[in-house]
């Protein structure tokens, strides 16, 4: 039998693609997914030749979404407040609470983030449409935290998780004392 699967090619393949079976049911109800992220918004994160050919292949985890588990500096897609049907991948610079000092477009120089809500950018600052943009984020359009990058190979590890304390003010809430 054990000559069989050695000696049938077709076989070996088949059998190798049933094995990881296991783990893709595992990953997706446990709320991991795959996806690609284009653009250059996210620069150096992501894509940081500029090719536009070529796109990195993450790893979502859908979970970090559902029970709304996020920090200062996570990454993650979202759909965008202006287009309900495109998905945009951006970092979390503040949270509800915090105090946001803005870029332009925006119209104030700060902003104080209201509840159920955050404040995400693009890495490459001047060529992102991000909340400085269209303001303060609901984390209800929030559908995944970018945690791996995958593809292409020689960048594969966790994705950086990166602050901007310069940029953000956090207060602490004085009824938690």
């Amino acid at each position: 039998m054990a000559r069989f699967f050695s000696s049938n090619p077709t076989i070996r393949v088949c059998a190798g693609i049933a094995s990881w079976i296991p783990v893709i049911v595992w990953s997706i109800d446990h709320g991991f997914t795959i996806s690609s992220v284009s653009g250059r918004s996210m620069q150096p994160t992501f894509n940081p030749d500029s090719n536009q050919l070529t796109r990195d292949i993450v790893l979502l985890n859908r979970q970090a979404a559902i029970s709304h588990k996020y920090k200062r500096g996570d990454v993650v897609t979202l759909y965008a407040p202006d287009d309900p049907d495109k998905v945009i991948t951006k970092r979390i610079i503040a949270l509800e609470g915090d105090t946001v000092f803005t870029l332009p477009p925006y119209p104030d120089k700060f902003l104080r983030i209201p509840n159920g809500h955050c404040w995400v950018e693009g890495d490459d600052t001047y060529h992102s449409k991000d909340s400085n943009t269209f303001g303060p984020v609901p984390l209800g359009l929030i559908n995944a935290k970018v945690t791996y990058i995958l593809w292409p190979l020689p960048r594969f590890g966790k994705v950086p998780h990166i602050e901007k304390p310069g940029r953000v003010a956090i207060y602490a809430d004085p009824s938690a004392f």
